[in-house]
C-alpha cells in the first residue's frame, strides 16, 4: 500500500472513530436524561462539548495526515473514548465487559484516587451493589441505577448510573458501560438535619405540654378545691406556657431570617445605641442576678448596614446568655470598637465577656447548632430554648458577619461579633 493510500485509510478510520464517539455521546446523554440523572439543558450542553471536542480531533487528524509515522502513532494514542469521558462534568468511568477501566475523567480520579486505567473497578470501589449494577447493565442493555455508601474515611452517599454503549464498530451487544456518579452526601446531611430539627422541636414542645396537661387534670380532679395547690400549679403552668411561647417565637424568628438570608440589609445603623438599648432592657435581669454590666464604646458612631430589629435580637441573646450562665462572675464587660479584618477591610467588633465558669473546648464548635446545649438541665432551668446562638449565627450570616468564641474553664467566655462597616460596602 502506498503512503498516500495509507493516509486515506487512516483518515477514513479517524472519521469513523469520531463519528462513533458522537453517536455514543448522543446515546449516553439521552440515557442519562431519560434516567433523570441530567436535566435536558445540561445534557444538551454536555453533548455540545463532546461534539466540539470530536471536531477538534477530526481537524487535527486531517491536518496531520501527512505527518511522520511517529506523530501518527501519537495521534492514534488519543483514544476518542477518553476524549468523550474527559469532557463530561460529573465523575465518569468507562468499563469493559470484564469490569476493567477503559477511561476515567478528573472528577472520577478525585472520587477514587486509587483507581487506574486498566485496573478492575472492584479494586477501588468495593461496593457489591455497584458491581452488580454494571453487570446488570451489560446483561439487559439498559441504563441501571443504584445507590451505595462509603464509611471510610467518612460517611458519603452516592447515586450511580450505569449506561451501556455499543462502542466498537459492528458490536452486536453493548461492549462498554459508562458509570456516572452523583454525590448525595449534601442532600442526606440536610435531610438528617431536618429530621433532627423536627425531633428536637417536638421534644421541646412536648415537655411543657405534658406538664400543662398534667396540672390541668390535677386541678380538675383532686386539687379542685385546694386553693394553695391551685396557686402553686397555676404558677408552674404559666412558666411552662412562657417556655412554649419563647420556643415558638425563636422558631418563627429563625424561619423569617432564613427566608431573607439572600437579601443583605442596606440600611445604615449605629451599633452603640443598639447595644445600650439592649443593656437597658436587661437591667432587671442583671439586678436579679447581682451582675454588673460595663460598656466600653468608641465616642464616634460605629455604622454598619443592618436590620435594626435583628441586631437587637442578636445582642439580646448574647447579653442575656452572659447574665444567666456567667452570673457566678458577677460581671459582664461589653466592648464596641472599630478594627481591621484579616483582609484589610474595616469592621465593627462587639464583644460580650462574662467571668463565669467558662465552656469546655469540645463544646465550642457546636454552640451555634440548633438545640445544642452544654448543660441541658441548666439551660432549661434558665428558660433557654437551645436556639439563641443559632439565631445569632443566622443573623450574622445575613449581615455577612461572623461570630468568634473564646473560653477558658474557670475564666469565663467571650463572644465577639464581627460586622463589616458601612464604609466596607461593595462599590456599585
Amino acid at each position: 500500500m502506498s503512503v498516500t493510500e495509507d493516509r486515506v485509510v487512516r483518515g477514513g478510520g479517524l472519521r469513523r472513530g469520531v463519528l462513533l464517539v458522537v453517536i455514543a455521546a448522543a446515546i449516553v446523554f439521552a440515557g442519562l436524561t431519560a434516567a433523570g440523572a441530567l436535566a435536558g439543558a445540561l445534557a444538551l450542553a454536555g453533548f455540545a462539548v463532546v461534539a466540539m471536542a470530536a471536531l477538534v480531533v477530526l481537524r487535527g487528524g486531517a491536518a496531520s495526515a501527512g505527518a511522520s509515522p511517529a506523530s501518527a502513532a501519537s495521534e492514534r494514542s488519543a483514544d476518542p473514548l477518553r476524549v468523550l469521558v474527559a469532557a463530561l462534568p460529573d465523575p465518569v468511568i468507562a468499563l469493559d465487559r470484564e469490569g476493567r477501566v477503559l477511561a476515567l475523567n478528573d472528577p472520577a480520579r478525585a472520587l477514587t484516587p486509587a483507581l487506574r486505567q486498566g485496573d478492575p473497578v472492584s479494586l477501588a470501589l468495593r461496593a457489591p451493589e455497584l458491581i452488580e449494577t454494571v453487570n446488570r447493565a451489560f446483561a439487559r442493555g439498559e441504563p441501571q441505577r443504584t445507590q451505595y455508601s462509603e464509611r471510610v474515611p467518612h460517611d458519603r452517599w452516592f447515586e450511580t448510573f450505569a449506561v451501556p454503549v455499543k462502542y466498537a464498530a459492528g458490536a452486536g451487544t453493548p461492549d462498554v458501560v459508562l458509570l456516572t456518579f452523583r454525590d448525595l452526601t449534601p442532600l442526606r446531611r440536610v435531610e438528617e438535619m431536618r429530621a433532627d430539627f423536627v425531633a428536637n422541636a417536638s421534644h421541646e414542645l412536648r415537655t411543657p405540654l405534658a406538664a400543662l396537661s398534667g396540672f390541668i387534670e390535677t386541678l380538675q380532679g383532686s386539687a379542685r378545691d385546694d386553693a394553695k395547690a391551685r396557686e402553686r400549679f397555676l404558677g408552674i403552668m404559666q412558666e411552662q406556657a412562657r417556655r412554649m411561647a419563647r420556643l415558638i417565637d425563636d422558631l418563627l424568628s429563625l424561619s423569617r431570617i432564613e427566608l431573607n438570608a439572600h437579601r443583605r440589609p442596606d440600611v445604615p445603623v449605629d451599633l452603640v445605641p443598639i447595644v445600650r438599648q439592649v443593656i437597658d432592657g436587661l437591667q432587671t435581669l442583671a439586678r436579679d442576678r447581682g451582675v454588673t454590666v460595663s460598656v466600653a464604646a468608641a465616642p464616634d458612631a460605629i455604622t454598619v448596614l443592618g436590620d435594626r430589629d435583628e441586631l437587637v435580637r442578636l445582642f439580646e441573646n448574647l447579653v442575656e446568655n452572659a447574665l444567666k450562665y456567667g452570673a457566678a462572675g458577677k460581671r459582664v464587660d461589653i466592648k464596641i470598637a472599630l478594627e481591621t479584618s484579616a483582609g484589610g477591610e474595616p469592621e465593627a467588633i462587639a464583644s460580650v465577656r462574662d467571668f463565669g465558669p467558662g465552656i469546655a473546648p469540645e463544646h465550642l464548635p457546636r454552640l451555634t447548632e440548633r438545640f445544642y446545649r452544654v448543660d441541658v438541665r441548666e439551660s432549661r432551668a434558665q428558660g433557654g430554648t437551645g436556639l439563641g446562638l443559632a439565631l445569632v449565627k443566622h443573623i450574622l450570616n445575613r449581615h455577612r458577619g461572623r461570630l468568634s468564641i473564646d473560653s477558658t474553664l474557670g475564666a469565663g467566655a467571650t463572644f465577639t461579633v464581627h460586622l463589616p462597616t458601612d464604609e466596607a460596602r461593595p462599590s456599585q
